[in-house]
């Protein structure tokens, strides 16, 4: 089953973080009842996979300012068919800001999150389920902003909550700062 891999880290990050049982059982549950859950055509939600990236010294984390949400966030994209959530993720980490040099923090999930996309041209609204992992920036940390956003910023982990105010992004800060 291309899905247990992904189904085994899910399980781990379940019994490693209680506090989000119910979102970990969530992501679990739509991973199972969908065959088609890393494809971008299945219309209720699909699997994304984000990039925590921090830069050599673990004290700044890598945002874009989306161009089409309008806000700052984690790298990450759509998985588009492939069921390695972790390559999904390096590869939009590298994709979006131009930097080769990332090495894995961890191959543990780092966090997870489910949100809502809203409707854009023949696009319903739908559900993201974000699976993200930590990544650090080695060598060149200069990086290129792609035309999937307006800027990017290496932003302190301390204070990021002067930059944004999404509960997912201040939960990874918690969790880098506490474990990073």
């Amino acid at each position: 089953m291309h899905r247990k891999p992904l189904l085994e880290l899910l399980a781990n990050y379940r019994q490693q973080h209680p506090a989000e049982t119910t979102t970990a059982d969530q992501l679990l549950e739509f991973v199972q009842n969908n065959h088609d859950c890393f494809e971008r055509s299945l219309l209720c939600g699909h699997i994304t996979g984000s990039a925590w990236l921090v830069n050599d010294n673990s004290t700044h984390v890598l945002l874009t300012h989306h161009r089409k949400l309008n806000r700052w966030l984690q790298l990450g994209g759509h998985a588009d068919g492939e069921d390695d959530v972790l390559n999904v993720a390096l590869r939009e980490a590298q994709e979006e800001s131009g930097l080769t040099d990332i090495e894995l923090v961890r191959s543990t999930i780092f966090d997870i999150d489910i949100h809502p996309i809203p409707a854009r041209k023949a696009e319903p609204e739908h559900l993201h389920y974000d699976v993200r992992f930590a990544f650090r920036a080695v060598g060149d940390q200069r990086f290129v902003v792609s035309d999937e956003s307006n800027r990017l910023a290496w932003v302190p982990v301390i204070g990021l909550e002067d930059v944004v105010q999404d509960a997912s992004m201040l939960r990874m800060a918690e969790k880098w700062l506490m474990v990073g």
